[in-house]
């Protein structure tokens, strides 16, 4: 029975009841305005660590504020800055030209060509007494250049021989090509490939720079090229999934990007999903890309279908349903630091920091183990990182119950103390990774480049282009040059067995 009706019930005086009541309603404004006040300084506080988010985006300097990529463009321009300003005030005290200190010149490759320039006096003789000038050494400078695009064309002159008798004709055989008679060489494909997909330069700008060199280069035959030479790298690329399928360790991350949607005159957003094998491994590094129109978990499912092993990812719901077919969650303490770093960022928040403090101690503790065997690192995390993880997870819990529920803090500590299992579980391994870095460094300069493509014009385009991707990625992954691999690869493929395919991929050999 609601208090009210019990209070009417009793026997008592009118007036009383009247005060009780009153006593009552005013409690219950109380704790009214009391919970708005904890709602609106729980918005207030969200409000402010997202406010805080966005500043430390476009005007942070920390580590975290920027990307790599962003961060050097802010350098290249404070150091071009400070270049123009020391060459104006040269030209105003010329004096300070020779004040000036120089800075080591760094050496030039060595496996570059070299073009010799010899400078010789104007006249051999003394100016002083005539006499006969001896040379008694050299010095020797070098400049760095560089022809941009050079264009230049293959002749193929194939003679031809006849036999009288017989009448007949003799003359060397066509060079096979993906395209028959096409008049691109494989150094142009792999041109257009590279600034495509790696430097992320549209079709369109390629034209143009063909166009300032005096070469015609239509955007049509361009995309034409591309479709061509994108299916017949297709083969290698599905060879590289057969092959990250046999890892038991594998990172997964995704990335949007727009896809056109002609029929509603406006694009779709698709996704760029990104699969990568463990750096802990002994094999080469594998990157695979899997293009799809959607989030959807059943895309990831769809990918790693009878695949089973440990998979590290970030706390996306997508995945969650994996966790029961085979394959063991490994969570990334780089995401659950980063709830902490926004938290400090924003307010200087001394849990947070101490927060920061234990998780520093556990990276300093693999970067020990880095260089080390598998075996050792499980001795070495067996040692050091069991306690370190014991000591944290005591201490989120103890500290998470003086934290009001829904506070930004509150988020931040639940977010470690939920995914606790899958954060710790690469300390019971020595071939498990402690975060999902790597797939997010694969995925980074995409993320950046698509700012200049803006879209892929279809699905299968974007299927194409993760082809693509995947095995430039794995060349930079391996250390190879991803152009001089490239061009080698499209002159083999034409006549490369399907036997040896393994051989045509960007792989470093397991001697190197």
């Amino acid at each position: 029975m609601p208090i009210a009706d019990e209070i009417a019930a009793l026997n008592l005086d009118p007036a009383l009841r009247e005060q009780i009541m009153a006593a009552l309603l005013h409690k219950a404004d109380v704790d009214k305005l009391r919970a708005q006040a904890q709602h609106d300084a729980l918005k207030i506080q969200a409000l402010t660590l997202e406010l805080a988010h966005y500043k430390r985006i476009r005007f942070g300097v920390k580590n975290e504020a920027l990307s790599p990529e962003q961060r050097d463009l802010f350098h290249e321009t404070m150091v071009a800055d400070c270049a123009a300003i020391e060459a104006e005030v040269e030209v105003q005290v010329p004096e300070l030209r020779a004040q000036r200190p120089r800075a080591g010149r760094q050496a030039l490759p060595e496996h570059l060509p070299r073009i010799e320039h010899h400078h010789e006096p104007e006249v051999c003789t003394c100016g002083q007494c005539g006499g006969a000038l001896v040379k008694i050494g050299e010095d020797i400078t070098e400049q760095l250049d560089v022809e941009p695009a050079k264009f230049f064309v293959h002749r193929h002159i194939r003679s031809k021989y006849a036999c009288r008798p017989c009448e007949s004709i003799v003359s060397a055989d066509v060079a096979p090509a993906v395209i028959d008679g096409g008049m691109a060489a494989s150094g142009l494909i792999a041109w257009i490939l590279i600034s495509k997909y790696l430097d992320h330069l549209p079709l369109y700008r390629l034209e143009q720079i063909a166009q300032r060199a005096g070469v015609t280069l239509a955007r049509s035959t361009l995309s034409e090229w591309v479709g061509r030479y994108g299916f017949a790298l297709q083969p290698l690329a599905d060879r590289l999934r057969e092959l990250l399928h046999q890892r038991l360790i594998l990172h997964a991350d995704e990335t949007p990007v727009q896809q056109l949607d002609p029929g509603k005159g406006k694009t779709k957003r698709a996704y760029l999903w990104c699969y990568r094998s463990n750096d802990l491994d002994e094999g080469p590094g594998l990157t695979v890309f899997d293009y799809q129109p959607g989030r959807s978990g059943e895309h990831a499912r769809a990918f790693l279908e009878g695949w089973k092993g440990h998979l590290v990812v970030d706390d996306y719901a997508g995945y969650k349903a994996l966790f029961g077919l085979g394959i063991t969650e490994v969570g990334c303490m780089a995401h659950a630091r980063r709830k902490f770093f926004e938290l400090h960022v924003s307010n200087q928040s001394p849990v947070a920091a101490e927060a920061l403090r234990r998780i520093a101690e556990l990276y300093e503790i693999e970067g020990r183990g880095r260089k080390l065997d598998a075996e050792q690192r499980q001795q070495l995390r067996a040692q050091e990182t069991g306690l370190k993880l014991q000591s944290l997870h005591d201490w989120l819990q103890s500290t998470r119950q003086g934290v009001a529920n829904g506070a930004s803090l509150a988020k931040a500590m639940d977010y470690s103390l939920k995914r606790w299992p899958a954060l710790s579980r690469y300390a019971l391994s020595g071939d498990l990774p402690i975060d999902n870095n790597p797939v997010e460094n694969v995925i980074r300069p995409i993320a950046v480049g698509k700012k200049n493509w803006l879209f892929t014009g279809s699905e299968r385009t974007g299927r194409r282009a993760a082809a693509i991707q995947s095995l430039l990625a794995t060349a930079k992954l391996n250390g190879i040059e991803p152009s001089a691999w490239l061009k080698d690869t499209l002159e083999k493929l034409p006549t490369w067995p399907n036997s040896l395919l393994d051989e045509l991929l960007p792989l470093r050999s397991a001697a190197e």
